[in-house]
């Protein structure tokens, strides 16, 4: 057992180096096959755009006079449109339950300290629009089983009917499994590919593979939408070590991107699993390397409004999706245009006080509070 745990000890160690100094990667061996994901099918349309959605929203509200107007329309996340988006999850701070019946009255949400009005705000459970994002590079060829098994137990337990997820997965680029479905055998034949190949390449790039999720970007010649255009409430499921070796884009951008994309990011670290395992071997810088990998997935999921796990041990996870799972699902949005007409391209920073009992007085201090924290406004071009 000792002999095995030094064996599979140095092959992390070795795949860890071998990012330093690339080498040539095989694609086929005896005995296993060597995955580079491959598009999947995309047999369902994909959730509606925004900006139809919107439309078609106000439409049926025009056609039906006389109804009541449902608090909470569509929620878009449209800087252009001076409209910004707030995802918020209100969380006990010693039980940990999530408050789910708030209403427009308990929030307040403040823009550099100012006070915005708030102009669209829903508050009901809704089904999920998610994509999950699957690190599968060398790095990750020996943990696996934490890295794949999340999608598994994701798949079988936490998917309802109308609910629409997406997998991709990544190393040196992303590949799409499957493009937005409710088809749990879908998605679950997506999951065994990954389960029955191992990993191609050393590279995992991940700043890259968010921008695809969350800008959109080309695919194998294919152009992929991402959840830029999709309608209502989205968020991401991230499951990887955090590290990122070869992106186009570097760390700020990717941060740019997550802050002002609106989508929640609730990330599952595996990397403190091969770090446990390849410390004794590493260097100060490897050791940091590490380290910081943990930070960039804290921080894409506490600043869009997610939460980061880091799971030592698959016996862990069921508890942990079926938690991040009801957060998805009791998401408040809050929308507000902003009061400062300033066009600059800088930093705008959002707070979000809750009063849970309606006496005036935030209750922040007894709550967690999830939401983005921060966006870039847009910038004029100079004339």
């Amino acid at each position: 057992m000792m002999l095995k745990r030094i064996w599979i000890t140095s092959l992390i160690v070795t795949t860890f180096l071998s990012l330093l100094v690339p080498v040539p990667v095989t694609t086929q061996a005896s005995g296993a096959a060597f995955l580079t994901p491959q598009a999947g099918r995309r047999s369902e349309p994909r959730p509606r755009p925004k900006a139809d959605s919107t439309q078609e929203a106000e439409k049926e509200a025009a056609d039906q006079p006389g109804q009541q107007k449902k608090e909470g329309p569509p929620q878009v996340v449209e800087l252009g449109a001076e409209l910004v988006s707030v995802p918020v999850v209100v969380l006990d701070k010693k039980k940990g339950s999530i408050y789910t019946n708030l209403k427009k009255e308990n929030f307040a949400v403040y823009e550099d300290d100012i006070k915005q009005e708030i102009v669209t705000f829903s508050n009901v459970e809704a089904p999920l629009t998610m994509v999950m994002l699957i690190e599968y590079s060398k790095i990750i060829q020996w943990i696996r089983e934490e890295v794949i098994y999340p999608a598994g137990i994701f798949v079988t337990r936490f998917v309802k009917p109308g609910d629409y997820v997406a997998i991709v997965a990544y190393d040196m680029r992303p590949k799409v499994l499957n493009d937005f479905t409710s088809n749990t055998g879908e998605l679950l034949n997506s999951v065994n590919i990954l389960i029955r190949n191992w990993p191609a390449f050393s590279e995992a790039n991940l700043f890259d593979a968010l921008k695809l999720v969350l800008q959109g970007g080309t695919v194998d010649g294919e152009e992929y939408k991402g959840l830029a255009e999709v309608q209502g409430r989205t968020s991401v499921l991230l499951v990887a070590t955090g590290l990122d070796t070869f992106s186009k884009i570097n760390y700020d951008e990717a941060r740019k991107i997550v802050a002002n994309s609106g989508v929640p990011i609730y990330s599952i670290g595996v990397g403190e699993v091969a770090y446990i395992l390849a410390e004794p071997y590493l260097s100060g810088p490897q050791r940091l390397d590490f380290l910081q990998a943990q930070n960039t997935l804290r921080t894409f999921s506490e600043s869009s409004g997610g939460r980061f796990y880091s799971v030592r041990f698959v016996g862990a996870l069921p508890s942990v999706l079926e938690s991040i799972t009801a957060m998805m699902r009791n998401e408040y949005v809050i929308g507000y245009s902003p009061t400062n007409p300033r066009r600059e391209g800088k930093r705008r920073k959002i707070k979000v006080l809750v009063d849970v009992d309606g006496d005036g007085n935030p209750d922040n201090k007894n709550l967690e509070v999830q939401y983005r924290t921060h966006y870039i406004e847009p910038k004029e071009p100079k004339k």
